[in-house]
């Protein structure tokens, strides 16, 4: 009996210790509001160097830049505007229309840059249809060039044939020629078979002369070697530089 009695009271304190503790709701401190008692450094802009900046190109922003588009974007613009629909597919067309739409677009592009280099040209001085032709321009001469003696021929008979017949390329090879002869004669270079141009610029020991004939020589070069055909007004231009070098060969 009494050890029933021992176990029945071990039971309620087992039972009373793992009985959870009532729940206290935590109190919150209460809220205050701290002051920053900091000091404060007031700082203001140095007008001074406000004004050195002001005054330097890199910190000069403009608002009054005339944006009128130029006549050369206006036209560019106005161009590229008749095939506007191409671009942005306006308009319902068939792939076929719309490749050939593309197709005269650049088409008419070449033949503008095609124009422009053809008034180069013709300004000039050079035959354009003469380049295409590939027309032979061979000299009618007794000599082969590579055994020609500048001592040999008469060069206002040339000239004037090579004139007479409408080659004014070979009357320039004349006039180059009849130049080197008269440098030749006047000891101011040295004439050879073997030699070439540029060797007798160099020859030239006075720099104004010197300048002329390398002038002379490109045009030459220009019209000889590179076979481009000149017309008759051309070679009175070329013929009078020609004629006023000779006047000052000494």
């Amino acid at each position: 009996m009494l050890r029933l009695l021992c176990t029945i009271i071990f039971a309620l304190f087992v039972h009373a210790g793992n009985a959870s503790a009532p729940f206290v709701k935590p109190v919150k401190a209460p809220l205050t509001l701290k002051m920053d008692t900091a000091s404060v450094n007031v700082r203001h802009l140095d007008t001074a160097a406000i004004t050195a900046h002001s005054k330097q190109p890199e910190f000069q922003y403009r608002d009054d830049i005339d944006t009128t588009p130029s006549w050369w974007d206006r036209f560019w613009r106005w161009f590229w505007n008749l095939f506007k629909p191409i671009k942005f597919g306006k308009h319902d067309m068939s792939p076929f229309l719309r490749a050939l739409l593309y197709f005269l677009q650049y088409l008419l592009l070449a033949a503008g840059l095609a124009a422009v280099v053809f008034l180069v040209l013709k300004l000039m001085g050079i035959d354009m249809l003469g380049i295409f032709r590939r027309k032979s321009m061979s000299a009618n001469l007794p000599f082969t060039e590579s055994l020609e003696n500048i001592h040999d021929i008469n060069f206002d008979d040339e000239i004037e044939r090579a004139v007479s017949q409408h080659n004014y390329r070979l009357a320039v090879r004349m006039l180059y020629l009849k130049c080197l002869k008269q440098l030749s004669d006047a000891n101011l270079i040295k004439w050879q078979i073997d030699k070439t141009n540029s060797t007798y610029i160099d020859e030239l020991t006075n720099a104004d002369q010197r300048r002329l004939f390398r002038s002379l020589t490109l045009q030459f070069e220009y019209v000889w070697y590179g076979e481009f055909a000149i017309d008759g007004q051309t070679f009175k231009n070329i013929n009078t530089v020609f004629q006023d070098f000779n006047k000052g060969i000494a």
